[in-house]
């Protein structure tokens, strides 16, 4: 965003100043419906996109290793060779990543409203590189889980972006900003699983080149880890450069900051400085005072040379510098709480669908699953993420805008409960196809992915309903870190409870008939995508009945 708020006025006459957060937007959207063409404010590009380069992080580090971690588990021996009980063992190195999240999201996000959204980013970035590294270098299972747990920990700031992304936009240009983070997941997921299967086993894929190379024999999935290390490495460099801080608190304390140091330069340069006057900070206003108060952020009072209209030395501060974190209590609103439940159906559901995907894909086609390697997986899911990230890029908008905002919502549940109904079908169909991928089969894995693309829309929707739902503006960042932590909290039990329900199905299927054991966890999770379409019904029709006029200094007013 400018610097100078006034030059808004130019450029969008109904706009004198860009808002820092769409909890405006009732008093905004009731000024632009004045107008027959309102003005949309251009979006700071350079701050979006490094937002997005770090949003796209998560993705690729949660992702990568969905080709080769069946592989991974097995080879590590704790399954002593049962294929039924592989899920198991999965789910859980699966599930820690967003269980660490969960425990460190809320802190990172109430920490992002006190000293501000730039240093938590750069500190995640920079340690899940360091915790990824790690997980690539683990030889045994519990080291697996600990340095999988540590990259949920570090990624737990991933709300931070969200938080930012409301403060750089206003309510003419916040869904073309949102509409970029499905856009981001959806390149990270198809970066992720294509760096997994393409990069795993280098010795045995490319013999002349890494076969002489015994470290690389011996950790096989060290260099896909690697590639995907460089996207958050990445990220920490881009926005230790090039993002500004966006906590306004932050953004006043740096100014004042700003400002004393230039004072301090111009004061040093001066032939004869003048020294600071012990006038009382109370004197008449009518004579020559040499004093003046400046409460900004910080609250600062500060002397001034006579005859001079510059601030010169800081005297003292009057009152703290930032406003607290709001209390949590204030968040248990209904506005917010209805928005985030429905995040937890969706984060859950679409996160069961991303296990099950490469899980199912890749289990033997006498045990229900189509039998295809790790490299065939990730191409499947790469190519997949290029034609989702195409698709929300153009048609996201359009969707909307003909649907409204809760219904772009409800019909990606809808998608993801059809792509559960499908993975037996695929099953069937490979039966028929004389245990092979046939055409059949091919068709039914593009129809199950192309309804699979509608709930990233779904998530572009969530995010805006999300941050609407704030209090205010100064919960903003506690509000999408509560958010937030309830979707890692699921997504930590997501991957556990479906794959183990697919193993538990198996063994059922076994035991007690193909019919009611092997279609288990197919059951379920359709049952839930009934429910969790039923409970956004909830979630207002448009985006503007959860807002409300930012009051100054109202923090706890629903």
């Amino acid at each position: 965003m400018p610097s100078n708020p006034d030059q808004y006025a130019c450029e969008c006459p109904q706009y004198s100043r860009p808002n820092n957060s769409i909890l405006d937007s009732s008093s905004d959207a009731s000024q632009t419906q004045a107008d027959d063409e309102p003005c949309t404010t251009p979006l700071p590009k350079l701050q979006l996109f490094i937002i997005i380069f770090i949003q796209i992080a998560e993705p690729v580090i949660s992702t990568v290793i969905y080709p080769f971690v069946n592989d991974l588990v097995r080879g590590l021996g704790i399954t002593n060779g049962d294929e039924k009980k592989t899920g198991y063992y999965v789910g859980l190195v699966e599930s820690i990543f967003y269980a660490g999240e969960a425990l460190t999201v809320l802190q990172w996000g109430r920490a992002s409203d006190k000293i501000g959204r730039r240093k938590i980013l750069l500190g995640g970035m920079l340690g899940l590189s360091l915790a990824m590294l790690g997980f690539s270098l683990s030889n045994r299972y519990w080291i697996l889980i600990l340095n999988r747990c540590a990259q949920g920990a570090f990624n737990g700031n991933i709300g931070v972006t969200k938080s930012v992304m409301a403060e750089i936009t206003d309510p003419t240009n916040v869904a073309q900003a949102f509409s970029f983070l499905p856009v981001a997941w959806s390149i990270g997921s198809t970066l992720g699983p294509f760096i997994g299967g393409t990069f795993t086993a280098p010795a045995t894929r490319w013999p002349s080149v890494f076969g002489n190379i015994q470290f690389v024999k011996d950790y096989p999935y060290f260099l896909p880890c690697l590639v995907a290390t460089l996207f958050p490495l990445s990220a920490f460099i881009l926005a230790f450069v090039g993002l500004k801080e966006t906590l306004p608190a932050a953004v006043e304390r740096q100014n004042q900051v700003d400002a004393l140091r230039a004072i301090s330069e111009a004061n040093a340069a001066s032939p004869s400085p003048c020294p600071l006057s012990t006038t009382p900070l109370l004197a008449d206003s009518s004579s020559s005072s040499t004093f003046f108060q400046d409460y900004g952020a910080t609250g600062t009072t500060f002397a001034r040379p006579p005859g001079t209209g510059v601030p010169s030395t800081p005297i003292k501060k009057t009152f703290p510098d930032t406003t607290p974190p709001p209390l949590l209590r204030i968040l248990l609103i209904p506005r917010v709480l209805i928005s985030i439940t429905n995040f937890a159906f969706l984060a859950f559901l679409d996160q069961s669908l991303l296990v099950l995907l490469p899980l199912i894909y890749s289990t033997p086609m006498h045990l229900g699953g189509l039998g295809l390697p790790p490299s065939t997986i990730g191409n499947i899911l790469g190519v997949w993420g290029v034609i989702n990230g195409s698709v929300q890029i153009f048609c996201f908008a359009w969707v909307r805008m003909r649907l409204g905002h809760r219904a772009c919502y409800m019909l990606g549940i809808g998608g993801l409960g059809a792509c559960f109904a499908l993975f037996p079908v695929l099953a069937t169909l490979a039966q028929w196809d004389g245990g092979t991928v046939g055409v059949w089969v091919w068709c039914g894995i593009v129809l199950q992915l192309s309804a699979y693309m509608f709930s990233y829309m779904s998530y572009a929707c969530m995010f805006m309903y999300i941050a609407a739902a704030a209090p205010s503006r100064s919960s903003l960042g506690a509000t999408n870190g509560l958010a937030q932590l309830t979707a890692s909290s699921v997504r930590a039990l997501a991957p556990s409870t479906a794959s183990s329900l697919f193993s538990f199905s198996l063994e059922l299927a076994v035991g007690n008939g193909r019919f009611i054991g092997g279609y288990l966890v197919y059951i379920v999770l359709c049952t839930i995508s009934a429910i969790a379409l039923w409970w956004s019904c909830r979630l207002p029709e448009t985006l503007e009945r959860g807002h409300r006029r930012e009051v100054p200094g109202d923090t706890a007013v629903e």
